[in-house]
């Protein structure tokens, strides 16, 4: 086969986005031209290959600038520079663009890459935090997309207003920016690593406000994406995460460490090692709920090693393994960190509950108010069920009839979207309330249907919590026959009154009361009757 016909075969595996044979092909072609260099690095980018991808790319600035095309090779300088930033290489990053932004000065006239340009400031901004400006330079680029019919241009922009409206708390109005920018990804109308990007910044987004409904459906969209082009390795990391985080909430843990496992060794192929840091504190999350903690360390371990910080996940496990001062001190911590309120709300229910388990009622109560204030803001379904969870544990000591409402209104929510662990610990603290009621037999059935969920999907320590609470421990070492005679002395009933009601005789009865009087080390019924209440026997 000739170089023409080689060439001519690397050209339409390109164009039908076999991806591997396009480089492969692209590759063994000895003579390309600048737009053929530019299909090369594209094709190399795409298959996780990113030293060949900028090789490919400076050929292709090269060539332009040798022919005169220098809009063309600005469109080389503005690839290679957001390659580079991406990779974590400001200086020559920013160097490239600021060589395409020269050679734009010398261009008469408004043209499309001045849009492209823009990009990088734009992104800068965000990630700096600095929203207003982003906001304005998003604005531009959007301009630039509509004004010259550039959907890639018009589609970024788009994207990034969504984004930072969420990032300041405009949740249903970001989504709506990010929703007009999905029509165009989805009907095919913007490049591939441009509508990679926006696929995964969209699904980023559904999962920063817990939008699970909404991140289920565009991840699976995500992944018919990937399938349908064969080798494309890049975006497939990400997809992986997002799959192990639904999965993940449905309960699947198996299946979601097997897709945290594949996102991990999937960004090292793709030369972006810094990511795997999300998925190794994801991979840390469902361990540490398996009761499988020293894996659940060694994950977390990891995912700082990548310079991701695994909270509140860590902090719960140091609850869970009795490192109350440690985890209090990490939450108060993390509280004080200025960060966007999306990124706040993540943090909100774990902290709670590391507030409650240490100890601080006070606290706790007032995260729950916020985290309640968000959760109403954004209008996403499981967020709202988080915080009425985090209401009702604050409430449930001090008043179980609310704390009960709060709880259902909780599990209604994370039935919506099939997450059987989050509605088992629902059940769980409904049963305690119920208990708290005097509803004994109402409790049992929440407390046995929970249990029962926490076995099935292995999350043991749960499990081992719900079976303490359906036999719980009395105190003092009273039978279950003496707790019944306890509660009705302190009810104020007689022995013939306490005979009568549980069928015994008054001898039994008062056999039962010397007992109960050598157990807890008390000389009287009134003693015993204010025993009964300051341990909940009542």
């Amino acid at each position: 086969m000739g170089v023409v016909e080689d060439l001519a075969k690397a050209r339409a595996a390109f164009e039908h986005r076999r991806w591997l044979a396009a480089y492969d092909a692209l590759s063994d072609v000895d003579d390309l031209d600048p737009a053929d260099f530019v299909r090369l690095a594209t094709a190399a980018c795409l298959v996780g290959r990113r030293n060949d991808c900028v090789q490919a790319m400076q050929r292709a600035y090269q060539g332009h600038i040798a022919a005169g095309d220098t809009l063309a090779a600005v469109r080389c300088g503005f690839w290679l520079g957001m390659t580079l930033l991406m990779s974590g290489e400001a200086a020559v990053g920013g160097g490239w663009v600021s060589r395409s932004k020269r050679l734009l000065d010398d261009i008469p006239g408004d043209v499309v890459e001045r849009g492209y340009v823009l990009m990088p400031t734009m992104l800068g901004s965000i990630f700096a935090g600095q929203f207003d400006t982003a906001q304005a330079v998003a604005l531009e680029v959007t301009d630039y997309g509509r004004r010259f019919r550039d959907p890639d241009l018009t589609a970024n922009g788009l994207n990034a207003q969504g984004r930072i409206l969420i990032f300041v708390g405009r949740v249903p109005e970001g989504f709506a920016l990010l929703d007009e920018a999905m029509t165009a990804v989805a009907g095919g109308e913007v490049s591939p690593i441009f509508a990679g990007q926006i696929y995964c910044s969209m699904i980023e987004a559904c999962q920063e406000v817990c939008d699970y409904g909404r991140a289920a459906e565009w991840t699976s969209a995500l992944t018919a994406w990937i399938d349908a082009q064969p080798g494309l390795v890049m975006f497939t990391g990400q997809c992986a995460v997002h799959r192990g985080q639904i999965m993940r909430v449905r309960g699947h843990y198996t299946e979601a460490v097997e897709e945290f496992d594949l996102a991990v060794r999937r960004y090292v192929e793709a030369d972006t090692p810094a990511a795997a840091g999300l998925a190794l504190a994801e991979w840390g999350d469902v361990l540490r709920v398996r009761g499988e903690f020293d894996a659940a360390q060694a994950a977390y371990d990891r995912a700082n090693g990548y310079g991701h910080e695994p909270q509140p996940g860590l902090a719960l496990l140091w609850l869970a393994t009795g490192r109350k001062e440690a985890a209090l001190a990490a939450v108060r911590r993390l509280l004080l960190e200025p960060r966007p309120l999306p990124h706040r709300s993540h943090l909100l229910p774990g902290a709670v509950e590391v507030l409650l388990g240490a100890g601080e009622p006070a606290d706790a109560a007032a995260l729950s108010v916020e985290l309640m204030s968000i959760a109403e803001s954004f209008g996403c379904p499981a967020l709202r069920a988080m915080a009425h969870y985090a209401r009702g544990a604050v409430v449930l000591d001090i008043d179980p009839s609310t704390a009960l409402a709060d709880l259902r209104t909780a599990a209604h929510e994370w039935q919506r979207l099939s997450a059987p662990y989050e509605i088992a610990r629902c059940r769980l603290l409904m049963g305690k309330a119920l208990r708290a009621l005097g509803d004994e037999q109402s409790a049992a059935t929440e407390l046995t249907a929970a249990h029962q969920a926490f076995h099935d999907l292995g999350a043991a320590p749960a499990e081992q919590a719900a079976a303490r609470m359906l036999t719980p421990t009395v105190p003092g070492g009273l039978t279950e026959r003496e707790v019944e005679v306890l509660r009705l002395v302190a009810a104020g009933r007689s022995n013939p009154e306490i005979a009568a009601t549980l069928v015994l005789s008054e001898k039994t009865v008062a056999r039962h009361l010397s007992n109960i009087f050598a157990k807890l080390d008390v000389p009287s019924r009134t003693a015993a009757a204010k025993f009964a209440y300051e341990n909940r026997l009542t």
